[in-house]
């Protein structure tokens, strides 16, 4: 963070100084929740949760060298004690971001978000000092946090933001007022909470109504080939600028195809020029991330050349996202385990399915959460998905829900033991490890809470007598 006095922090949140014998003193060291995160200078931020009181840990931060702790309560060591800590949180964080001066881009979508962010931090990090959202750390706690690890040489603050209903993103806004603002797509992701399509659309939409007017530099960035994203248009004052592989977008991709290895490669076209792309992550769905992190660089300078080789250079920053990792064996294991939904589900399938051309293929998939009355409908689809894709063998981890995967599956025409349903992932691993052979391909997804990732880890760890190489 950029350093600030702790009376300066106290005023900017409201707060009142207690132990405090200089208030002068400077908060040097990052902003942080978790007591092993902290360093010489750190401002320790007390949450009191369900099982976790981060006032319990107020001595133990203050002798590892935090400054002082944001809290709700006096704790006997040098704090700035408020009414509400994320309140305070989120206060400091709009302080500093004004501070700061740089360019803050937002993004948000149903699917996708954490990619495309990793990808246009990447690309613009190329041209200057870039701060960005660590995995999907995209709520009120997380969003503050990641603004405030900013410092004085940032000129680029890359932030993803999350929704589980209206006024959410409208809220993070308030705190990280972006000049850019990109929607990638509303798709099924948190369909239950939501209630519908539109309901998710108002919800994404409330980024680009936070835009400053094109006058003042405000952008909104939005998906052409999306069209409950595109119409999102008229709910904003700022400059748009449409992606997608429309002929109307203005940033596009041509010529989109997968190389033998099953990733993307495509013709780049922006309003500065055309260059070739070819990138390192997998799956056809990565063209509409590269497209939007492509919008988000050239509005901020970029040519299309300098663009076109940081998407072709570009890696995957966060774990269990298409995580791509060869056995000695021969195994291939795709761990996109992180979470799942019905529009990131079946991108992975089509991803295992052009990976897998002349291999064995294994979808070891489990339940899509917050699907509301969609689930049965969605998990059907997904299941029949496979099967029209050739993949080799559906194994579906769970119960209610991974039934479903596999009725889907055995509507579709599946049969014999081309799909199977496991109780949970350490039947889905015995069961792998007995079967798997040199060249199968093996991907692994499920919504978070299932915890599919341990399936992954198990394969990879059975395949370890010589050293795995990820790719």
């Amino acid at each position: 963070m950029i350093a600030l006095s702790l009376a300066e922090i106290a005023a900017v949140v409201g707060g009142q100084t207690y132990d405090i014998p200089d208030p002068t003193a400077q908060v040097t060291g990052p902003v942080v929740r978790d007591s092993r995160e902290v360093e010489p200078g750190s401002l320790f931020v007390a949450f009191a949760g369900e099982r976790v009181d981060g006032h319990d840990f107020a001595h133990a931060v203050v002798e590892a060298g935090a400054a002082a702790v944001l809290a709700s309560r006096p704790v006997g060591v040098p704090a700035i004690v408020v009414d509400d800590v994320q309140t305070a949180l989120g206060a400091l964080a709009r302080h500093v971001v004004h501070r700061l001066g740089a360019t803050l881009v937002a993004l948000t979508g149903s699917a996708g978000k954490t990619s495309t962010k990793d990808l246009i931090a990447q690309v613009l990090g190329r041209k200057a000092p870039t701060v960005f959202t660590p995995g999907s750390l995209n709520n009120e706690i997380g969003l503050p946090l990641t603004a405030l690890s900013a410092t004085e040489e940032t000129k680029f603050l890359v932030l993803e933001m999350g929704a589980r209903g209206i006024g959410h993103i409208r809220y993070l806004t308030g705190l990280t007022p972006p000049r850019i603002g990109l929607v990638l797509n509303v798709g099924s992701a948190h369909i239950g909470e939501f209630g519908g399509r539109e309901q998710i659309a108002q919800a994404k939409g409330e980024l680009v109504e936070s835009l400053p007017p094109a006058e003042e530099g405000g952008v909104a960035v939005l998906n052409a080939d999306d069209p409950l994203v595109r119409a999102m248009a008229s709910r904003t004052t700022a400059k748009v600028l449409l992606f997608g592989e429309s002929g109307e977008a203005d940033v596009r991709a041509e010529n989109v195809r997968l190389t033998d290895s099953g990733q993307p490669a495509f013709r780049l076209h922006t309003p500065s020029g055309a260059s070739d792309v070819t990138m390192r992550l997998y799956g056809e769905h990565h063209v509409s991330n590269a497209l939007a992190a492509a919008a988000v660089a050239h509005e901020l300078g970029m040519s299309a050349e300098e663009i076109a080789t940081a998407l072709s250079e570009a890696g995957s920053l966060s774990r269990w996202r298409m995580e791509v990792t060869e056995r000695p064996d021969g195994v291939t294991i795709v761990n996109d385990a992180y979470n799942a939904n019905p529009e990131s589900m079946k991108a992975a399938l089509r991803a295992l399915a052009a990976m897998g051309r002349g291999r064995r293929t294994w979808a070891v998939l489990g339940k899509m959460a917050e699907l509301g009355d969609e689930a049965l409908a969605e998990h059907d689809a997904v299941g029949r998905l496979a099967v029209r894709l050739n993949v080799g063998k559906l194994v579906a981890v769970g119960g209610r829900e991974a039934a479903w995967l596999q009725l889907g599956a055995y509507n579709e025409g599946s049969w014999g033991e081309e799909s199977v349903h496991v109780s949970d992932a350490q039947a889905a691993v015995d069961l792998l490890r007995s079967e798997l052979r040199p060249g199968d391909v093996v991907l692994v997804k499920a919504s978070r809470s299932v915890g599919l990732e341990s399936v992954a880890q198990a394969l990879l760890a059975t395949g370890a007598e010589g050293e795995v190489s990820a790719r």
